[in-house]
């Protein structure tokens, strides 16, 4: 063979090969294109729509009974408009599934799909050691644990929605509801606020969105003869609250001793004093009671720029009993209440035997201090050089010894000071510390622009130790122990 037979035949061999070579790829590009809906991970229902979109006529489906490790379907399944649904036959309760599909003219499958089917609801049940159904170990007004546990065999228990004293909320989803640890439990912990009967419905909603009708559970909380004092106290439950307005102007009372910013009682906008329609704005403040009264703090509320008066709630604030007092502020040479920038319950000098509440207010730059007795006591005033109108007043009530202290923070610069407040020889209360505000001990640094509201209950977490809380610029709660660890609640409403 010459040379150039010898390219000839080359040449064609080449050309033969390219052709065999790019045969695939031609027929790759004609292949149909193939997707699968895959479902959610558990279904309630025995007979879903699987669904997917392919470029051609149809496709291919099948699907697998994973449970019994059987193939139960394997057909061709015609498409409308490129979108392919199949319906199986009933499927069986409790088992799982597997499914894709194939395009029509041959290629890879679509991933496979998985599923479980659970039509069953599962069944709730509650129970408590504070407040069994039979008997009772705490009083009304003290904090119970409850435990939800289900029943459930199928997809497992999402979440349980509950509600004391109420009516439970229409819906099956989880919103809002507690959600279950990985055993399909659920503690919450509740506060039957008056003694009687109460009534615990609860709802427990499975992964599969069944829910199951509410479990009613009836337990009795018996009066407290010996109700539990404590300073900060407002809702007769022995532990301080903290009391902060939400965006609405309604009034939220919670726990300092809580672990996020749901209130334990709201108090509406519209029964807020003076026909104002919000607690926005209004002076707010507590910390001790009068003689003769229940141990839960008096409140008192005042119109910032009034000279008129303010009222007071004798025993705390209950939403079903909510009564005030209007009271007429006292006259007092050089005193112009219309003027006060600040009024701050400072206690009485003991955590559980008050000798009389006392009101700190800062008017022109200056302290008077006032007792309460249901009405305005002897004020007197406490400083004359104008000094203090640069400060925020707190009063974070008396140690576990019963020694009266006032706090301040210096707005220009966020720092915390501390002012002892003992008895002199005659038994009666010594101010003499706060005749110069920059003469107090450093406690530390909480600049205004960080923390914009700032305040006391006094021991919110029982260590015998008055604690501070605060909301952030952004309305996040937190709490600290004493002056330091600051704990982040979240946001409030």
């Amino acid at each position: 063979m010459t040379l150039s037979r010898r390219l000839l035949a080359s040449a064609a061999t080449v050309a033969a090969v390219s052709g065999l070579l790019s045969a695939p790829a031609a027929s790759a590009a004609s292949l149909d294109q193939v997707t699968a809906a895959c479902t959610a991970d558990w279904l309630s229902t025995t007979t879903p729509v699987l669904t997917g979109t392919t470029s051609g006529t149809g496709a291919r489906f099948g699907l697998w009974d994973e449970t019994t490790g059987t193939k139960l379907v394997g057909r061709q399944v015609d498409a409308l408009a490129g979108q392919l649904s199949v319906t199986p036959e009933a499927l069986t309760d409790g088992h799982r599934y597997a499914w894709r599909f194939w395009p029509q003219g041959g290629g890879q499958p679509t991933a496979k799909c998985g599923f479980g089917v659970d039509v069953t609801a599962p069944v709730a049940a509650v129970s408590s050691t504070d407040f069994p159904a039979e008997g009772a170990n705490k009083f009304a007004g003290q904090k119970g644990v409850f435990t939800f546990r289900a029943t459930e065999t199928g997809s497992g228990v999402a979440c349980y929605r509950y509600v004391l004293d109420g009516t439970i909320g229409v819906g099956g989803g989880c919103e809002g509801a507690v959600p279950a640890a990985a055993d399909g439990s659920a503690t919450v912990t509740l506060r039957p606020r008056d003694w009687g009967t109460h009534v615990l419905q609860v709802q427990a909603v499975d992964r599969a969105g069944n829910v199951t009708g509410p479990t009613v559970y009836t337990f009795y909380a018996p009066w407290n003869a010996n109700a539990p004092k404590a300073f900060g106290d407002v809702d007769a439950d022995g532990v301080p609250d903290i009391v902060l307005t939400d965006l609405a102007g309604n009034l939220q009372v919670i726990s300092a001793d809580a672990t996020g910013t749901e209130p334990s009682a709201v108090i509406p906008a519209q029964v807020a004093p003076g026909g104002t329609g919000s607690w926005d704005g209004l002076e707010i403040t507590h910390g001790g009671w009068s003689r003769n009264t229940n141990p839960v703090d008096d409140v008192l509320v005042r119109r910032p720029g009034s000279a008129g008066g303010y009222y007071l709630y004798r025993g705390g604030l209950d939403p079903a009993r909510l009564s005030a007092i209007y009271t007429r502020l006292p006259a007092a040479e050089g005193l112009d209440w219309s003027r006060a920038e600040q009024q701050v319950s400072i206690g009485s000098g003991a955590r559980s035997a008050p000798e009389g509440l006392q009101q700190l207010a800062l008017v022109d730059g200056d302290l008077w201090v006032a007792a309460v007795e249901g009405y305005w006591g002897e004020t007197s005033r406490v400083t004359t050089t104008g000094n203090w109108g640069g400060y925020q007043l707190i009063g974070p009530g008396p140690d576990a010894a019963g020694n009266l202290t006032v706090w301040a923070r210096e707005k220009a610069t966020g720092t915390l000071r501390a002012y002892a407040v003992p008895r002199d020889a005659a038994g009666a209360y010594d101010f003499s510390a706060l005749a110069d505000p920059a003469a107090g001990t450093v406690l530390g640094s909480f600049p205004v622009a960080q923390y914009p509201t700032l305040g006391s209950t006094g021991d919110g977490d029982g260590d015998g130790a008055s604690d501070l809380y605060a909301v952030t610029a952004d309305r996040h709660l937190v709490t600290f122990s004493g002056v330091t660890n600051p704990k982040d609640l979240g946001l409030l409403k």
